[in-house]
């Protein structure tokens, strides 16, 4: 498995200097630019969890992944479908889902994703999953945001829906604030990686993922 570091510290905060996109010119707005030098409170109560499964269960299921990262995008098109399947929609498990930003564009990749509330939110990620290789393209910024735009009309948002949140500055930095906090409390070092009732994998099969989450529910 390919490890990639989680990035902390205030450098961290300049991953948001992509927030503020103007998608009509493929640029970044000066707000966008200059908010990763602030060190006023940051006010994250925008920034919640996105879960999926019975909030009641006797086990919770975090993961951290990247919009970005190409051994998230393969969990989520195999062994998530069927955690899915046998475990998330059957009640057995609470699941949540926590961005992790190693760049700018995973961030990008979040707030699109928020854009549509939590009843799209999942459907919005399958969606930059499935097409990871094409909306990142060659990594030119201007080209990603107009292909995240597209991704956010497919998905049933307006051009003004998808401008609006791709340009809320404050957003972007509740969110990179919330993702620095988590990840330094569970320790996440690389993508994706799991905390199930506080222990935390790295990755794994559906057969391992399904063997350790059998033995936590106690069947």
């Amino acid at each position: 498995m390919n490890r990639r570091s989680v990035i902390f510290s205030a450098a961290a905060l300049t991953l948001a200097a992509g927030a503020g996109l103007t998608f009509s010119k493929g640029s970044l707005s000066p707000v966008g630019m200059a908010f990763a030098q602030e060190e006023a409170p940051v006010d994250t109560s925008r920034v919640v969890d996105m879960a999926l499964g019975n909030p009641d269960a006797a086990v919770t299921v975090i993961e951290y992944a990247s919009f970005t990262c190409p051994h998230c995008r393969a969990f989520h098109e195999g062994a998530f479908q069927q955690l899915k399947a046998n475990y998330i929609d059957t009640g057995k498990i609470h699941f949540i889902y926590r961005e992790v930003y190693f760049d700018r564009f995973g961030l990008w990749g979040g707030m699109l994703a928020r854009c549509g509330g939590e009843q799209r939110y999942f459907g919005i990620t399958e969606m930059l999953y499935a097409n990871q290789q094409e909306w990142l393209g060659n990594g030119d910024p201007a080209t990603i945001a107009e292909n995240l735009k597209k991704i956010g009309l497919t998905a049933g948002l307006t051009a003004e829906q998808v401008d609006a949140c791709m340009q809320d500055a404050e957003m972007a930095k509740a969110m990179v604030a919330v993702y620095q906090q988590n990840a330094e409390a569970d320790g996440i070092e690389s993508t994706p990686s799991f905390v199930i009732n506080g222990e935390k994998y790295s990755n794994m099969s559906y057969e391992d993922f399904a063997a350790v989450l059998d033995e936590k529910l106690g069947s």
